[in-house]
């Protein structure tokens, strides 16, 4: 379990807290977000074979959805007649150009890699989709995160892919990818986005990840039977609806939004992980029919009462820093009951911050059975 932002528990409005927020990179191959502070995108950065030195990995990217980078002097770009691959062979099946500078696809010459399966172009300055067909029937997996595309264009004969990240661009509407059949994880990062649209088809996508956009309501989504995976952080979204046929949907993270109350979870049974911090929960509620949920965050929200966790015998770990949380004898009631509960962060509480000294062992004392209280380990596995 990673460690969650110590900061001193800010007592402005939440909804001014979750607009706020930093965002944050998680871990590669991690499903929880690196600390509760509501940023669910990952930047999931591999190594570099190709390019300039990367960018600082933990800068701070603009959080507020609203500001556009649309104004400002031209980027430098890359020369037409730089070939960036001339040592590469041919039958390489994975090719990685990052943050070089590249505005032209086509003078990478990439139809000469005929057995290519992925094709990473990440922190570059392209501005459309200019893959040659040639390569569409091995390519499998296309990254052009953190570019200047503002158009999903030129992928209509691409139907092998399983991964597009288009995250980190300047895209509106998601559009042209129905053909896209096979695909499995989708990633719209800090786009653009206002509207959940288009994705009928898509009926083998396992993942799909809209943090920081303007989404405002949840829709577009019934026809994804196989989800597993939604991420919606740093949205503007006002109420959870729409997942009624999401029946295999593992993960929800629905961070840093507008939400007053917990709904529309009824159906979705196999819910494992819920996070759902930086919203303006007053209450925990809704979560009657998820008793698979191992995993649940609701970090920062106005919450004053410990209740409605009746049921949840699985749950393993639970996040509530920085709520309104003041009475012991509450912990103890909705969770020693809770016999693979391992992890607990309770600071920033009122109960935390009014016995600090003391806090630690009384959580112990309620919660015999936790490993870890916050960042710290108190029993050895």
């Amino acid at each position: 379990m990673t460690e969650p932002n110590s900061a001193p528990h800010d007592e402005r409005d939440p909804a001014a807290t979750a607009d706020a927020n930093e965002t944050r990179d998680d871990d590669k191959d991690g499903h929880k977000p690196r600390d509760s502070s509501g940023w669910d995108g990952k930047l999931r950065i591999d190594k570099m074979t190709i390019g300039d030195e990367p960018r600082d990995p933990h800068a701070q990217v603009v959080s507020d959805p609203e500001v556009s980078d649309d104004e400002g002097p031209p980027p430098e770009q890359l020369a037409a007649d730089e070939d960036l691959l001339d040592d590469t062979p041919e039958d390489e099946d994975d090719i990685e150009i990052v943050h070089s500078k590249i505005s032209d696809m086509s003078a990478l010459r990439l139809e000469r890699f005929k057995q290519m399966k992925r094709l990473c172009l990440r922190q570059n300055r392209i501005e459309s989709i200019a893959i040659p067909e040639d390569v569409a029937p091995t390519l499998t997996e296309v990254d052009l995160y953190d570019n200047l595309i503002a158009h999903i264009k030129g992928l209509d004969a691409f139907t092998e892919l399983t991964s597009l990240d288009l995250s980190f661009n300047k895209i509106k509407h998601i559009k042209r990818l129905n053909h896209m059949t096979k695909l499995k994880d989708l990633y719209f990062v800090q786009n653009k986005i206002s509207k959940i649209e288009n994705l009928d088809g898509l009926s083998n996508l396992r993942q799909i990840e809209l943090g920081a956009n303007r989404v405002r309501e949840i829709e577009g989504l019934e026809t994804l039977t196989g989800l597993e995976e939604l991420w919606l952080g740093k949205n503007k979204i006002t109420e959870i609806k729409g997942l009624d046929s999401l029946t295999n949907l593992k993960i929800l993270s629905i961070q840093s939004n507008r939400l007053r109350s917990i709904t529309g979870l009824e159906k979705l049974v196999n819910l494992e992980e819920l996070h759902i911090s930086h919203n303006l929960l007053t209450e925990i509620s809704g979560l009657e029919n998820n008793v698979n949920l191992n995993v649940i965050d609701i970090s920062a929200n106005p919450i004053e009462h410990l209740t409605g966790l009746k049921g949840l015998k699985h749950l393993t770990e639970f996040w509530a820093s920085n709520c309104k949380l003041s009475d012991f004898n509450e912990i103890e009631k909705e969770l020693r009951d809770k016999e693979e509960l391992e992890t607990v962060y309770f600071e920033g509480n009122p109960l935390q911050r009014s016995q600090p000294a003391l806090y630690r062992n009384k959580v112990r004392l309620a919660l015999p059975q936790v490993v870890q209280i916050d960042a710290t380990f108190v029993k050895q596995v």
